[in-house]
């Protein structure tokens, strides 16, 4: 098995998140892990593939520009005008793909904590459950969760993600918080973390050229998560 890291794209919300969902059903070779940083063409926030849109609408700025849409993967909502972005995909028949989410979430970010640490930021994985007073997921960075990054003295959270797990691997779409964390070098840091999920995956990681994927798939994809049809989903 090998580990890939993907170049950085930028891209809309619905490219962004269309991209996601094919790494972890189309790439080629499928038993490869992969890794991706990506930037956001616009202001953009995304939300998780349950929420129902009344009430994300009713949690989002007022601003006209806003990019919208709804995740593969799960969780609140994510506000992507100052964070830095990833997805790593663990393939069918990885250990971590047979974890229990709780064991991958935690896995994760105590390599995402650790880059930090190594640069400076005093960042933890939180592991202390608090009682949770509404139902469901929330606008993310306003409440850190059970293996979220956290600062260590604060407890403001600095990173969250969200996991989809299906018959080709497991999709973790990760986001930290840049003003949580300032200031810092984020190119050094994208290689200690890739460093960090390296030795927690037990594979060395490999610069990768992307992917040929099949360009109408892609595009027809892209449609599909700028439809409305699959924004008000719920």
């Amino acid at each position: 098995m090998e580990f890939h890291v993907l170049p950085s794209r930028t891209g809309g919300a619905a490219e962004n998140m269309a991209l996601d969902f094919l790494l972890l059903q189309r790439y080629p070779p499928a038993e490869a892990v992969r890794f991706r940083h990506y930037e956001w063409r616009g202001p953009a926030f995304t939300f998780g593939f349950g929420q129902k849109i009344a009430w994300v609408r009713g949690q989002l700025p007022p601003e006209a520009s806003l990019d919208l849409c709804r995740r593969p993967t799960g969780g609140g909502i994510v506000d992507h005008r100052q964070d830095w972005t990833y997805a790593l995909v663990i393939p069918r028949g990885h250990a971590l793909w047979e974890a229990r989410a709780t064991q991958s979430y935690r896995l994760v970010h105590e390599g995402l904590a650790q880059a930090l640490r190594e640069l400076g930021q005093p960042a933890v994985v939180k592991t202390q459950a608090e009682p949770v007073e509404s139902a469901g997921p929330g606008v993310c960075f306003q409440r850190a969760e059970l293996y979220d990054v956290i600062h260590d003295g604060t407890g403001e959270k600095i990173a969250g993600a969200a996991q989809k797990r299906n018959k080709h691997g497991l999709l973790f779409q990760g986001s930290i918080w840049k003003p949580a964390v300032p200031p810092l070098d984020w190119d050094a840091f994208g290689g200690r973390f890739i460093a960090a999920l390296a030795q927690a995956v037990g594979i060395p990681a490999t610069p990768t050229p992307w992917p040929a994927l099949n360009e109408d798939e892609v595009s027809g994809l892209i449609e599909q998560y700028a439809a409305p049809e699959w924004l008000e989903y719920r």
